[in-house]
């Protein structure tokens, strides 16, 4: 019985080893640029991109563009390519998006690949560029709602389910990770084992509007990726530096910013790091999570208070005042 049990162990570690040497090879040996302080004084290039491999690309919009800078990713495959996000500036004039990502494609009869352009979610951070791509014919736009999403990849009982997207000898599973945006998805490319995470786990800030969703995300991809080879886990921005500190919100300037990847294992810890976050505020290791919502609303009320607060002294102040010129009349 226990030799059975060691060769099925060993054959598992077989095939793990099979999948990890099948994956197409990549380098994320990159600078990405870090804006600046005074952005009027030598601005960077609004776009920057990145060969991971021939056939996968990232790509990033300038922090003097926009302090969002968030990442892109377009995937190549034999008949059809897949752009994941389309970023946070919609003029053409200002981020060149649809020219760059045309560019990279390869021609099938005579003309451009079709290109199929999908999101993590639909904050408009993730989404602005889409407009560059409406007037292509080769490209085909899916919306962010979840009714657009659910019905595009056939999800039937979201957010239950794994769906696919085959972009001929190059497979895309997308995996439903709500709880950032109700109708949030991360995307497992079986080529490379890059795993595209959106605003559900990077490095920074987790942003949580539901907190349940979320665990029960967070839950489903560690399931998911568990058996399966991954060679990075890739988010939508990069909010920290080298010393795992949150860089300021806002800032066009990240001189001293860490590395976009995480790992496999980072992944695999969400749901321990979840289990402590009380649906406000939490902070465990390098992350911090918070609810935006509920910050807006304290925020919201604390404000309201301090209006009221504001209200009943300038009332008392003038009748204060009022008393006081009635006080030496009556003398």
């Amino acid at each position: 019985m226990k030799r059975m049990l060691y060769g099925l162990l060993a054959f598992g570690f077989l095939l793990a080893d099979s999948a990890s040497a099948q994956l197409a090879a990549g380098s994320m040996d990159v600078q990405w640029n870090s804006g600046a302080a005074d952005c009027k004084v030598n601005p960077p290039q609004p776009l920057q991109v990145h060969r991971y491999n021939e056939n996968t690309y990232i790509l990033r919009e300038s922090l003097c563009t926009t302090y969002e800078a968030p990442f892109m990713y377009l995937l190549i495959g034999d008949a059809k390519a897949l752009l994941i996000d389309t970023g946070d500036v919609t003029e053409a004039q200002k981020v060149p998006l649809a020219s760059t990502v045309m560019s990279l494609l390869p021609s099938v009869g005579g003309s451009k690949m079709p290109l199929i352009v999908v999101h993590t979610h639909g904050h408009l951070d993730h989404r602005s560029g889409d407009a560059q791509f409406t007037s292509m014919p080769q490209a085909t736009i899916v919306g962010t709602d979840l009714a657009h999403v659910t019905e595009y990849f056939g999800f039937s009982r979201w957010p239950d389910g794994i769906a696919q997207v085959d972009l001929g000898g190059r497979i895309v599973d997308v995996i439903p990770t709500p709880g950032h945006y109700a109708s949030h998805v991360s995307y497992y490319d079986r080529a490379t084992g890059l795993v595209f995470t959106g605003d559900f786990f990077l490095p920074g800030r987790l942003i949580i509007d539901d907190a349940d969703a979320d665990r029960a995300s967070a839950a489903r991809m560690t399931e998911f990726i568990r058996t399966r080879p991954v060679t990075y886990v890739l988010g939508g921005h990069i909010e920290m530096d080298r010393n795992d500190q949150t860089l300021e919100m806002g800032s066009t300037h990240h001189p001293n910013e860490r590395a976009l990847p995480l790992d496999k294992e980072a992944l695999m810890k969400l749901p321990s790091v979840l289990a402590s976050y009380n649906g406000f505020y939490g902070h465990s290791g390098m992350f911090v999570m918070y609810s935006q919502r509920r910050v807006l609303q304290c925020l919201a009320g604390a404000a309201v208070v301090l209006l009221i607060g504001i209200g009943f002294g300038i009332r008392w102040f003038v009748r204060r005042r009022r008393r006081q010129r009635v006080s030496p009349a009556k003398a």
